[in-house]
């Protein structure tokens, strides 16, 4: 079984946010390919960038994702923030962060509940999922519709909120805004650990992921809006430097650029957010995570879901302590004025770390623009996870070889739209 040659091939991969498929070659029991094909068609965002006023990239890049709109407006401020040398009050830093919180939990309990747990229960999706267990799938909406309901507090709506600008936002709410939305965090928080200790007893496969970890790290908190960059080998660098060390390059079976550190494959997200971080994370979260088995570090990306739950535990409990904590800010934003400098900026999305680089001119429109998402940034460790469940697994059927090699793509919950960036330009001159 394991010596014959086989070709794999998914034309459209399935529970996934994109448009993106698989193939795998095997000659006489070696994994010759095992590639994620990313064909989502290209956007442009940086282009469209260029010669817009420097206070416009915020509502612009936040349509790039439906999914995590408030991660793009996030890394558009720090960067042209950065720019023109403005630095928020803290009680504006505290609200942006608490927005964050609303975005990690909307989308991690949407990729949980929707994406990834039918993999493990053994549903097509997750609507044959809500036949066979509603209780679990009614429970994490409620959890989502928490996350949803602070986005729509704080940004004006949950699905690309409108709220947020250079040096703060339009307008700051008034603290009794808040108490309804404290009430669903709190139902929340406690619905999360449940499902977390439920979730734990689930088939998890042995894997392990081979690769430099790379996100934010703050010296106070679990890195979520902001942060300087660190990894598991040690290196420390601000986002100022992020290029010198990332570089992207272009792949022949992919709309989306290739990512390396210092020439080395490398995964950001969850695992690596958790693994760096994981003293950071609050006693609940802690306690959480050592009570389902996780302890301080996870490579195993079949474990991932448990992670994002640890990591949803933290964000409700952070989202209630800030709003604890809230005093109406005296003003809803700093002034920002252009100046004509570079500015880089990064924050975690729920997916990993996502990088923005923007140049001002002297007339305070944006000459260039450079877009890193974290998807891209993933690809290469994506395809090499794939090949070593692939190599692990020749004695499978066909069929049930497939099956696992989709389900290996899911765990890294790839934002294939998000990431989507190839362009082939011929230029002939006459």
């Amino acid at each position: 079984m394991t010596s014959r040659s086989r070709y794999l091939k998914v034309e459209s991969l399935a529970r996934v946010e994109g448009e993106g498929a698989l193939r795998i070659v095997v000659d006489r029991g070696v994994v010759e390919a095992a590639e994620l094909h990313i064909y989502e068609p290209p956007r442009f965002f940086e282009a469209l960038l260029r010669g817009r006023a420097y206070t416009e990239p915020p509502d612009i890049t936040s349509r790039i994702c439906g999914i995590c709109p408030v991660a793009y407006q996030v890394s558009a401020c720090n960067a042209l923030e950065q720019a023109c040398g403005v630095e928020l009050d803290p009680p504006l830093i505290d609200l942006r962060r608490l927005l964050y919180c609303g975005e990690w939990i909307a989308s991690h309990c949407l990729h949980m509940f929707l994406l990834h747990i039918p993999d493990f229960l053994g549903y097509p999706d997750a609507v044959a999922l809500a036949r066979a267990e509603p209780g679990l799938v009614e429970q994490g909406l409620s959890m989502k519709k928490a996350g949803n309901t602070l986005l729509e507090v704080l940004g004006g709506r949950a699905i690309h909120p409108v709220n947020v600008k250079l040096g703060g936002f339009y307008s700051v709410p008034d603290p009794r805004d808040l108490a309804p939305v404290a009430e669903r965090l709190r139902a929340g928080l406690d619905a999360a650990v449940r499902t977390a200790r439920q979730i734990a007893r689930f088939d998890f496969p042995d894997a392990e992921l081979d690769c430099e970890l790379l996100a934010a790290d703050h010296p106070e908190r679990y890195p979520i809006e902001t942060g300087e960059i660190h990894t598991s080998s040690g290196m420390r660098f601000p986002a100022a430097e992020f290029t010198r060390h990332v570089v992207e390059r272009q792949g022949r079976h992919s709309t989306a650029l290739y990512a390396t550190l210092d020439g080395r494959r490398y995964a950001t997200g969850p695992l690596a957010r958790y693994t760096l971080n994981f003293p950071q994370l609050s006693a609940t979260a802690r306690q959480v995570a050592n009570e389902i088995g996780l302890g301080s570090a996870c490579r195993n990306p079949f474990r991932s879901i448990l992670v994002r739950l640890v990591e949803v535990v933290y964000a409700m409990e952070e989202a209630l302590t800030l709003i604890a904590g809230y005093r109406r800010p005296l003003r809803p934003a700093v002034p920002v004025r252009s100046r004509a400098r570079t500015g880089h900026g990064v924050s975690e999305a729920p997916r990993g770390l996502l990088y923005h680089r923007y140049d001002i001119g002297v007339d305070g429109l944006v000459s260039a623009a450079e877009i890193i998402p974290p998807t891209s940034q993933n690809q290469a460790a994506m395809e090499e996870d794939l090949r070593r469940v692939v190599a692990a697994n020749l004695d499978l059927s066909d069929a049930t070889l497939t099956a696992l090699c989709e389900r290996t793509i899911r765990n890294h919950d790839p934002c294939i739209s998000c990431s989507a960036h190839f362009l082939t330009l011929d230029m002939v001159g006459r």
